[in-house]
């Protein structure tokens, strides 16, 4: 095979596999919201309350995992490679997978779930970095926006086998396309930056220095917030689109947020593709940032309005609401252009977990305020503080668009 054929092999391959194993991390990351009340009924978890507390326990769990994962695992990337974290998430998740597809009782459902966590957590990041740094500087965020976009789909995907199969198959199905794809692995090369960097004596992945110097702290803190709207979409207006539609006054509400799900993300799959190809289009990630959230903005106007409609309008919100939120690609690309080779890894890893831990927070705040106020005035509240903090943030985060990624973060300023 000749040289430049071979070269774009392993670049179609690597995007293929970064994609292929952010959609089975998706997959996994949804299908326990989808069938968490079917598996604790299954295990003997009958009460109302319980069924309430145990799933938002171990949906804790898990989130810690990926907070705890996203710092391994990014620190690891920069340290020993990216492609050992693509290689060592997906073993862990996918084993992680395969085992909560036997549990019996809600302390090995914990235990499952936090280990899935931590695998969860370093799938995007190094994909993207990886991406990011074998793709030239004007072609990138094609890459990157393929490798969302195929990763958002795995939600579908879930949302499709847990109604065609029962919760612990659905299971397996995970676990066995993780193990699957570990074999198109052996097609993907490692970093040309990261090998180049390894001759360096400059310090990697030195997580502690993001909160140490003034001017990687900036830049970091930016790149978390920006992503913000996401989750409150996701986390909130869809996560309680059931509870929603009933204080929207819909004769006919709808029941389960599975379907909600499904849609949303559907919406988030073009969006992403859409927001990944603005970028490109007009050479700046900033001005495509900017056009999808002034559209979440505007989005989040027109489902918090809805009245006595059907379930089909209520879904075709949802699933315009998914698209406005779907700059995934765009937001990772950015963490990953704003950060030198040796902490590329940590941050691209990091910022993701992190943007989805927020929804802390954003949970705490919003239960805070519907409490006096009702699920939609605090909806607006909230959702609307998401958007300006993003916009503000926007504002400040600097154009990354065709930055050389060839360089390193040297010791420079100290908070």
């Amino acid at each position: 095979m000749p040289d430049s054929s071979r070269s774009n092999f392993v670049l179609y391959a690597t995007v293929a596999v970064a994609g292929l194993g952010y959609f089975v991390d998706i997959y996994d990351l949804l299908l326990f919201s989808i069938i968490r009340i079917e598996s604790l009924k299954a295990i003997g978890i009958t009460d109302a309350l319980e069924l309430q507390n145990i799933g938002l326990s171990l949906l804790n769990w898990q989130m810690a995992g990926m907070l705890i994962g996203g710092v391994l695992w990014g620190v690891w990337g920069d340290k020993k490679g990216r492609l050992s974290v693509l290689f060592g998430s997906i073993i862990l998740y996918s084993l992680a997978n395969i085992a909560n597809g036997f549990v019996e009782t809600v302390a090995q459902y914990k235990v499952l779930r936090f280990i899935a966590g931590l695998g969860l957590a370093g799938e995007l990041g190094a994909g993207i970095t990886l991406v990011s740094e074998i793709m030239s500087k004007e072609k990138r965020g094609y890459g990157t926006t393929i490798v969302a976009t195929i990763g958002i789909l795995g939600a579908v995907a879930a949302y499709f086998v847990s109604q065609v199969w029962d919760w612990r198959t659905a299971f397996f199905v995970g676990g066995g396309l993780g193990i699957a794809l570990l074999v198109l692995r052996i097609s993907v090369y490692e970093s040309g930056l990261f090998e180049g960097m390894k001759a360096s004596a400059v310090q990697r992945g030195n997580f502690l220095s993001l909160f140490q110097r003034r001017d990687l702290f900036s830049r970091y803190i930016k790149c978390i917030l920006v992503g913000l709207p996401t989750w409150f979409v996701v986390g909130i207006l869809i996560t309680l689109a059931p509870e929603f539609s009933q204080q929207f006054g819909m004769s006919d509400p709808i029941a389960t947020a599975g379907q909600a799900v499904m849609w949303c993300y559907l919406g988030l799959t073009l969006g992403d593709l859409s927001s990944g190809l603005i970028s490109q289009w007009l050479r700046s990630r900033r001005k495509a940032l900017l056009v999808f959230h002034l559209l979440s903005a505007v989005t989040m106007i027109w489902y918090l309005t809805s009245g006595d409609i059907s379930q089909s309008a209520f879904y075709i919100k949802i699933f315009v609401i998914g698209f406005g939120v779907g700059y995934w690609a765009v937001f990772v690309t950015i963490a990953a252009e704003n950060f030198g080779t040796n902490l590329r890894a940590t941050v691209t890893t990091t910022v993701p977990n992190f943007a989805r831990g927020a929804l802390v927070p954003i949970t705490i705040g919003f239960k805070a305020a519907a409490g006096p106020m009702g699920l939609i005035p605090a909806a607006w509240l909230v959702g609307g503080i998401t958007v300006a903090i993003a916009l503000i943030t926007l504002h400040y985060l600097p154009e990354t668009f065709g930055k050389d990624l060839d360089y390193l973060e040297q010791e420079t300023t100290h908070l």
